[in-house]
């Protein structure tokens, strides 16, 4: 019988974790900046204390804690050995005997469901030894087409209790970009879906699943999810029913295996502006202690079944297609009740509705509600009143992401909840990455809030904003680097073999050793780089910090990346376009604006029936989410003298900056394009400001 939660008294997470400080390390700080400070000087201690504070379990001891300090390639608890399925599934019996289920889900059509945690246990058990049986070792792929659905978090456990590495990729992406991204890795098996529901439809998806299994010939093995259909059967296909069907001894049995501490635990993809979206590895035991670190002491979640955070309900909006659903699973990392949806957050098309998750939350009870930015602000522009969709006072904490989080619309969502009675509502804006699994700049609830800021920098990250010149910078807007590893960190990319593609994505604007020390100042070159992320970032004197769009030219479009590459493949793939840029003018917290500029072939006219062409390969290639607000027809493309298309320029140019200064014409192979951008850019400046 579940008992009914009320909400937690709470004590917050972090203060709890100072107070162990405290107590065990004889550790005090009179700040928050004093506590930061250490956390990202005293590298090993604190990633200790992380160790030891969520008592992380290894049946043989590490020989260090930062073996190796050096980026890339930081060697982190050499020896130990660890498994995040082993980690999640600790906490069944305390959990169940608190009368708490693990996770709770509904879709679209109403399907509400509650998953006990002795059911997942044995669900994840049933899984992985079937996996076995079919031949799943260490190190193999197994690749998921699925929604957000507890079978995808099922198959992920399963997956990795075993040692396989896990990569899943949403259904509504289409077959081109799925394969972009599974050829990659060569999965051995293909766990799938028949179908979805959103937006009010149905979507058979058996036809991308046929295209999968043609053009990924190292699959040896498919096992089908009946979403639409639950009794569908597909041929030479295993069944999701009959594969986790075991129950007997074996699966009762069944413990996940230990695994050195930087075994691969998924591969995630995050796409530059040119090539294939980079296939990006974490380890298990770094992404474990990173999601303890981000969802616990700053998100502020707690365990369901601690007395301080008894029946916490922890719900952040996403599809599997973004590093949310990761941070959503990592709740069941601490024994916390994840709670997820399936289907369209703002209805369908013919009858829009912002007030589906906000329902949801009434009816289960959700204690921390997280979604995207645009979530709320699109909640903001349709109008509506909370108080309309029921008791929601449970909700103690608003977690967003994916793109910056404007002032109004907090203090929209403020003003709301305190319609509601509650005065004290906590917004946690984070800003990470899938790059690392993690995020560098978050919340603390012990923090006073500023509409429109992130509070501060996460312990353990020892980010900074740096001018052109590498030299930190404050009050000031500069590029976000992160000058000491984080255990999170990628091990590798995918079939990046010397390395190369790594160096390049994170590691090349600023010199080796520069900035390196911990503390601050350089070290040795064998140190190698800090971490470039590619974010334009603020810290002010309070500690606060505001992102301010992407500082490269990847497109972050509602909280899915995804590199101008793979829309340029798309919508060059029409015989009309023989060139094109794109750029996205999300820029502090404005709403995403994606301008698509296209050369098109002698004889041909942007009609129509081109434009909706445009869109429909770029909906189906890619994802709706990719579809240009506008289309524009150019004489040229601006490029390098190398080639290269001059992205990032026209994107400054558009947010306002004086063509002198953000385009070097001597390196260009055709400058004189220019001169329709400039006097496209005017015209757009002057209409935004009468509007």
């Amino acid at each position: 019988m579940e008992t009914t939660p009320t909400t937690p008294p709470f004590i917050p997470q972090i203060r709890l974790y100072q107070n162990w400080l405290r107590d065990e390390r004889g550790l005090a700080f009179d700040s928050y900046d004093a506590l930061w400070r250490w956390s990202t000087t005293e590298l090993d201690a604190f990633w200790q204390s992380v160790w030891d504070y969520f008592e992380i379990e290894s049946p043989t001891p590490h020989t260090a804690v930062l073996g190796k300090n050096t980026m890339p390639g930081a060697q982190w608890f050499p020896g130990a050995q660890v498994n995040y399925a082993r980690q999640a599934l600790r906490h069944v019996d305390a959990a169940h005997a608190a009368g708490l289920p693990a996770i709770i889900s509904r879709n679209e059509k109403g399907h509400h469901r509650e998953l006990s945690w002795p059911e997942l246990r044995r669900q994840v058990a049933s899984l992985a030894l079937h996996l076995k049986a079919q031949g799943v070792s260490p190190g193999d792929r197994v690749a998921a087409y699925l929604p957000n659905v507890p079978e995808a978090m099922i198959a992920f456990l399963a997956t990795v209790s075993i040692g396989g590495v896990w990569s899943i990729c949403a259904p509504d992406m289409g077959t081109h970009a799925v394969l972009d991204r599974f050829r990659q890795i060569e999965p051995k098996v293909l766990i799938s879906v028949d179908g979805v529901t959103y937006g009010g439809r149905d979507h058979d998806r058996t036809g991308v699943l046929a295209e999968l299994r043609a053009d990924l010939p190292s699959v040896q093995h498919v096992v089908v999810l009946g979403n639409l259909d639950a009794s569908v059967l597909i041929a030479d296909c295993a069944g999701w029913k009959s594969a986790t069907a075991q129950n007997d001894t074996e699966t009762a049995a069944f413990e996940p295996m230990w695994l050195p501490f930087d075994h691969p635990l998924w591969i995630v993809y995050s796409s530059g502006t040119t090539g294939l979206p980079k296939p990006i590895v974490h380890g298990h035991g770094g992404t474990v202690l990173v999601a303890l670190q981000l969802k616990v002491l700053h998100n502020d979640i707690g365990c369901s079944y601690a007395p301080n955070s008894f029946g916490e309900r922890y719900h952040w909006y996403s599809s599997t297609g973004w590093v949310m659903w990761n941070a959503q699973l990592s709740g069941l990392l601490s024994g916390t009740t994840c709670v997820i949806y399936d289907g369209n957050p703002g209805g369908s098309k013919e009858n829009p509705d912002w007030g589906v998750l906000w329902r949801f939350a009434v009816d289960t009870g959700v204690t921390f509600f997280g979604a995207g930015a645009a979530f709320f602000a699109n909640c903001m522009k349709a109008g509506i009143t909370l108080a309309d969709y029921g008791d929601l006072t449970r909700i103690r904490a608003l977690g967003t992401t994916g793109s910056p989080l404007s002032p109004e619309v907090q203090e929209w969502g403020t003003a709301q909840f305190e319609a509601l009675g509650t005065s004290d509502i906590w917004w946690n804006n984070i800003s990470g990455g899938t790059d690392f699994c993690g995020a560098f700049i978050g919340g603390n609830r012990e923090m006073p809030q500023v509409a429109g800021e992130m509070q501060c920098r996460m312990l353990g990250a020892a980010v900074e904003s740096w001018d052109a010149e590498g030299r930190p910078v404050q009050d000031a807007v500069g590029e976000l680097v992160c000058a000491q590893p984080i255990p999170s960190m990628p091990l590798y990319l995918w079939g990046d073999k010397d390395g190369s593609r790594y160096l390049s994505s994170y590691f090349d604007m600023y010199p080796a050793g520069h900035g390196r020390l911990p503390g601050g100042g350089d070290g040795p070159a064998s140190m190698g780089a800090v971490w470039r992320h590619g974010d334009w970032l603020k810290i002010g004197a309070n500690g606060g910090c505001v992102i301010y769009g992407r500082s490269d030219a990847t497109i972050n479009r509602h909280g899915l990346r995804m590199g101008t590459s793979e829309i340029y493949s798309a919508v060059e793939s029409l015989p009309e376009v023989l060139d094109s840029l794109v750029v996205d003018l999300e820029y502090l917290g404005r709403e995403s604006y994606m301008p698509l500029f296209v050369v098109l072939r002698p004889g041909s006219v942007l009609d129509e029936a081109l434009r909706g062409r445009i869109n429909g390969v770029v909906r189906t290639a890619l994802s709706p989410r990719f579809v240009p607000d506008d289309i524009f027809v150019v004489a040229e493309v601006p490029r390098t003298l190398s080639g290269k298309k001059q992205e990032l320029p026209i994107k400054k140019l558009l947010l306002g900056q004086p063509i002198e200064k953000v385009v070097n014409k001597d390196a260009m192979a055709n400058p004189g394009c220019l001169d329709w951008y400039v006097a496209f850019a005017a015209e757009r400046a002057q209409k935004l400001q009468n509007s």
